[in-house]
């Protein structure tokens, strides 16, 4: 994160409240906020702006959050954060599967919500400093190569995946640590931030989205294997390029 300039946050919930609720409380801790109502405008607003980070509400008028959610996760890797009234872990599930970095149930403590949104950028600054050093280091694993500068995935034909922001921070933990088993605990902190609450199947759908992408057979994988009581091991060779 460029700390020459404040964050800018977009806000996208059709209550009124809420708009006004996170725009205040947000601004006086130091984000740049725009808020909108619904998909049409949100669209506008990442024409328009640079956007470090998106709240998005699921229930809106016309296209929902889950939507959204897909169509933003096609173009950017910019962090998500999915609101909802419904508690439901298959809501929960789903919008984590369809990229998003973070999910908060409604009615929220807004302080729980800056916690969790300092523990993405801190995450973001984190990755950017240790990429200082290594700004065109490149790593190869069977038959892609990961750019830990610019964040890319790309395939023996020079095709990109795109990795959420997310999917980058668990994958490079992964190669970062090959061959040695890591715990969900561990993955939660390197991936999500010590701050933020821990739900461990998140990790389970971030693996499972990491597998249908780097893997042949993402039912048999041999890249990301699951340890048994423990989590997952990276068990593919990696070497610098």
């Amino acid at each position: 994160m460029n700390s020459r300039r404040e964050p800018h946050i977009l806000v996208v919930d059709d209550d009124q409240e809420i708009q006004k609720l996170l725009k205040k409380f947000l601004m006086q801790h130091g984000y740049r906020m725009t808020t909108v109502s619904d998909g049409t405008e949100m669209r506008k607003a990442l024409r328009d702006w640079k956007i470090d980070l998106l709240i998005l509400d699921i229930m809106l008028p016309g296209e929902d959050g889950f939507a959204l959610c897909r169509d933003v996760r096609r173009t950017s890797k910019i962090p998500i954060i999915m609101l909802t009234a419904v508690g439901e872990d298959t809501d929960r599930i789903l919008g984590l599967e369809l990229g998003a970095d973070d999910y908060l149930t409604k009615p929220f403590n807004p302080r729980e919500l800056l916690a969790r949104i300092r523990a993405i950028f801190r995450r973001a600054e984190t990755g950017t400093s240790e990429i200082v050093e290594n700004s065109s280091e490149k790593v190869r694993f069977g038959n892609w190569v990961l750019n830990l500068g610019s964040r890319e995935l790309r395939d023996d034909d020079d095709v990109v995946v795109h990795l959420s922001t997310g999917e980058f921070s668990l994958l490079r933990a992964l190669v970062k640590h090959n061959k040695r088993p890591l715990s969900r605990d561990q993955l939660v902190d390197i991936v999500r931030g010590q701050s933020s609450i821990p739900f461990d199947r998140s990790i389970d759908i971030q693996i499972s989205r990491l597998r249908r992408k780097i893997e042949k057979d993402a039912k048999n994988p041999k890249l990301i294997k699951t340890v048994r009581g423990i989590g997952y091991q990276f068990c593919a060779d990696v070497a610098t390029v």
